[in-house]
């Protein structure tokens, strides 16, 4: 027996929310019965036509991975039986499945699916009954076939013999290779989570000082992130593995929190360093206040104490003012370059914010690079 498959236009759909796909496709199956064999009058009749295909045997196939069918009764009943005088029947029927597709969503939406279209005999094992694939295409896909998410790129037909305890059965296979369409993740996924990530380093360039401003926008890209987030994991089935998808999103919700951090050690590094400076300019007003009362007391102490002290304290003088320029003489060659440029900014959380201008968007150049290498090269390994 000989079996043809035709996948009509427009017919085909990948439903990924249940892991099944819905096709429409033409069945057509050859066999011969010697029992209906006729005199064609020699050569006048080429084949008869019969509009009850109940009253012949047929071979017993079913779709062993069909989840729901239906046959196709408009206007008329869309079945077509021919007999041929050396006893040939062709049988085609359109009809429509529904058949289920595990599908492995790992590298979700940069994958392939492979789904299968399965079909058997049920009741005769394969001493009575052997499928087989027509020679010469034995599966027609239309040309302008047009799937909204994903683009058919091969098939392949093969054979899956079966064997139960009630015996040996035949099998046909046919492997549907999809590709998914992925512009339309990166407009509506991918660009939406970068533009995101970049607007909550704009807190970065505003005034340490201006916090509603800085929480307001640390806090709207989060919630949106986290919006973003549960949307695209509402369309999937739940899975106990990491999907692609989940990285790249997790990474994007970890870059927005951390700039939420980043503003609140910018505010403890804001506060701690006013305590500092007013500490200082305590001790300065202490120190002005010191030694004011110090020159009093060396002008009430008369001319001659006051002639005296540099006497005593001349050769220590000299000696602190050589190793000063010692020093700096030994130094100056060794500036560091980075060290002057982060002088030019003296609070801690100025330092904070001008790192971080540099170090996020560094890390999140570093994490692209790695993951769309990782996972387009992982596609052309495949390939």
């Amino acid at each position: 027996m000989h079996v043809q498959l035709d996948i009509l236009e427009n017919s085909l759909m990948i439903i990924i929310y249940f892991q099944e796909y819905s096709v429409q496709l033409t069945f057509r199956e050859q066999w011969r019965d010697e029992r209906l064999q006729f005199d064609d009058m020699g050569g006048q009749v080429r084949y008869l036509t019969l509009t009850d295909p109940e009253k012949i045997w047929k071979p017993d196939l079913f779709f062993s991975n069909e989840k729901e069918g239906h046959f196709h009764n408009i206007i008329m009943p869309n079945v077509l039986l021919r007999i041929y005088p050396n006893g040939d029947v062709l049988y085609s029927i359109r009809i429509s499945l529904v058949l289920s597709c595990p599908m492995d969503l790992k590298f979700y939406p940069l994958d392939k699916q492979t789904c299968s279209i399965v079909m058997a005999s049920y009741g005769y094992t394969t001493e009575d009954l052997v499928f087989l694939w027509k020679e010469g295409d034995p599966v027609q896909v239309t040309k302008n076939l047009h799937l909204p998410r994903f683009t058919l790129e091969r098939f392949f037909t093969d054979y899956c013999t079966s064997r139960t305890n009630t015996g040996e059965y035949s099998c046909l296979k046919v492997d549907l290779l999809f590709k998914r369409e992925f512009s339309y993740y990166l407009i509506q996924i991918y660009i939406p989570c970068c533009m995101l990530v970049i607007v909550s380093w704009v807190s970065f360039w505003l005034d340490q000082n201006a916090v509603p401003a800085r929480v307001s926008l640390g806090v709207t890209t989060l919630l949106t992130m986290a919006t973003q987030t549960s949307g695209i994991n509402a369309s999937l089935p739940p899975v106990s593995y990491t999907k692609a998808i989940d990285v790249w999103t997790g990474v994007c919700l970890t870059f927005v929190f951390g700039a939420l951090l980043e503003f609140a050690l910018v505010n403890y590094a804001s506060r701690s360093d006013a305590h500092k400076k007013s500490a200082k300019e305590q001790q300065k007003k202490q120190w002005e206040l010191e030694h004011a009362a110090l020159e009093a007391d060396h002008l009430e102490d008369g001319a001659t104490t006051f002639a005296m002290k540099p006497l005593v304290h001349h050769h220590g003088d000299l000696h602190a003012e050589k190793m000063r320029q010692c020093e700096v003489h030994m130094k100056s060659p060794k500036v560091n370059l980075c060290r002057r440029w982060m002088n030019r900014f003296p609070s801690r959380s100025k330092r904070i914010d001008v790192i971080s201008r540099i170090f996020f968007p560094l890390m999140f150049a570093l994490f692209n690079l790695v993951y769309w290498t990782t996972y387009l090269f992982r596609e052309d390994k495949e390939e």
